[in-house]
């Protein structure tokens, strides 16, 4: 961790983070370093009290995402008896201007899923890890999928899943149309408005273009296979990424906790099954299937045999890289931000590299 001044520390906290530290520790509290852990907006704090130096993770969020956090953490989780699946809410500050919420959670140290050297080499190198191959053990990665698979089948039917998606994300039937149809729009809005694009720019934008439209047709067959397979919908995590995975082990036991769930929803539990996957080595993606369903069929959630998981996992793909498309395209055409040029080029290099995430098993599979 690199030393901060004080005054660095107070120019990164707010007064109002400031005085919630003090609520939390007390009045003699010092923000003696901070770290930073992704992105601008989350950090790794060191708080001095007493002579005793403790750690925390805060985050810096938008108000509407800090509020699912916040029902996550107190009120959906604990509803199903797994209120202890993620890092405890210590504290909440919201800046006085309301456009930024602070949360300030217990840090579980540095236990990822997968190490931090893997997620930096995956960069660039589209949305798998697999390239990097440095993951931890297969009881971790167990340890993750049972946890994931407890969250899907508690939340099965529950009452407050029209809650979870009128505050989270729906990633239900409409999803793909909705995702596919938005980034057009902003494509087209993109060509009309940015008469000064580059012709390199004006390339990338007609090829994204041209993708999006040839997901259009596929509307029905994709909707037919989420009926047939997809089984009820339960809570999505909506990012489950490995690297927002952690596990610990106790003894012989290993204890896994989900953090980051900026992104949680509701939908059919391939989407956040296909995210988890594509992650990994193609060959390690059966096996932690199967595992999967495995715990599914202990908790009382059966699925048919023939499921076409490829063509589900296909389906939450496709989705997420149009919504990908359409956040790029917004951030553009908002403030010309020149980053998200750079993010287009990549959703593009992901979408030449999608690939049937399990081996193809039939012809069937296919769209």
């Amino acid at each position: 961790m690199v030393n901060q001044t004080s005054e660095s520390i107070g120019e990164f906290a707010p007064s109002e983070l400031r005085e919630t530290f003090r609520e939390l520790l007390g009045p003699g509290v010092h923000l003696i370093a901070q770290q930073k852990l992704s992105g601008r907006r989350t950090f790794r704090v060191q708080a001095q009290v007493d002579g005793a130096v403790r750690s925390f993770i805060v985050k810096r969020l938008r108000p509407h995402i800090a509020q699912r956090n916040e029902l996550l953490t107190k009120r959906w989780l604990p509803a199903v008896g797994l209120g202890e699946a993620v890092p405890a809410l210590l504290g909440v500050a919201a800046e006085r201007d309301g456009r930024r919420v602070w949360q300030i959670y217990e840090d579980l140290g540095d236990c990822s899923l997968v190490t931090k050297d893997a997620a930096k080499g995956a960069k660039g190198k589209g949305r798998s890890l697999a390239s990097s191959g440095v993951f931890t053990t297969p009881e971790h990665i167990e340890a993750a999928v049972g946890l994931i698979a407890e969250v899907h089948a508690r939340f099965r039917g529950h009452p407050l899943l029209g809650e979870c998606r009128l505050l989270g994300g729906d990633f239900g039937n409409a999803f793909f149309i909705s995702s596919v149809r938005d980034a057009i729009c902003g494509l087209e809005a993109l060509l009309t408005r940015e008469g000064h694009l580059s012709p390199e720019r004006r390339g990338l934008v007609d090829r994204l273009l041209s993708d999006m439209r040839a997901l259009l047709p596929q509307q029905a067959r994709r909707a037919e296979i989420l009926e047939k397979y997809g089984g009820p919908e339960t809570l999505l995590h909506g990012d489950f990424w490995p690297i927002n995975v952690m596990v610990q082990q106790d003894g012989q036991a290993f204890r896994a906790w989900l953090i980051d769930w900026d992104h949680v929803g509701v939908g059919p539990v391939s989407y956040d099954v296909s995210n988890f996957l594509a992650h990994f080595p193609r060959h390690q993606r059966q096996w932690i299937l199967s595992r999967y369903l495995e715990v599914m069929r202990r908790l009382g959630w059966y699925f048919s045999p023939d499921t076409e998981w490829n063509l589900l996992f296909d389906t939450a793909e496709c989705s997420m890289l149009a919504t990908e498309v359409y956040w790029a395209v917004s951030a553009i055409l908002e403030d010309r931000t020149e980053w998200a040029f750079d993010n287009l080029a990549i959703v593009e290099q992901w979408i030449r590299m999608l690939e049937p995430i399990l081996p193809l098993q039939s012809a069937g599979e296919r769209l």
